[in-house]
């Protein structure tokens, strides 16, 4: 697209281009680019009135709020007093015990990743229930 967008954006490469077709070719392409430059400055101004539009609702809602005591600021005030509490789950006790390559002592839930230790061992013949606490 970005290749596509260059050349249309370059004269010389149009020029080029253009030796290629003929005059009733170009006129055809001429005229779609008209249509899709038309529909497509259609669409951002009926966007504009919609934005507009929507300006207008806000600025109203406003001046009723205003007219009734009420203040936006009050008004969004009281959506963030009550933030949602999340519950932090309990973490998942330890299934499997392992020595680590340092020699260390560790421990495993049996979720995630396999250790590496214990993936080295599996692979050597051995089970998790050799590794079981």
């Amino acid at each position: 697209m970005n290749v596509m967008l260059q050349n249309l954006n370059n004269i010389r490469t149009l020029r080029a281009m253009a030796r290629e077709f003929s005059i009733d070719v170009l006129e055809e392409m001429l005229e779609k680019f008209r249509v899709v430059t038309k529909e497509r400055r259609e669409e951002e101004e009926q966007q504009q009135r919609q934005r507009a539009e929507q300006q207008e609702k806000i600025k109203t809602f406003l001046e009723l709020m205003k007219a009734d005591g009420i203040n936006p600021e009050e008004l969004l005030g009281m959506q963030m007093t009550a933030p949602r509490v999340s519950k932090k789950r309990q973490p998942r006790p330890a299934k499997y015990r392992f020595v680590d390559f340092n020699g260390e002592t560790k421990t495993w839930t049996g979720q995630g990743r396999t250790p590496k230790p214990i993936a080295q061992a599996l692979a050597a013949g051995k089970s998790l229930d050799d590794f079981l606490i």
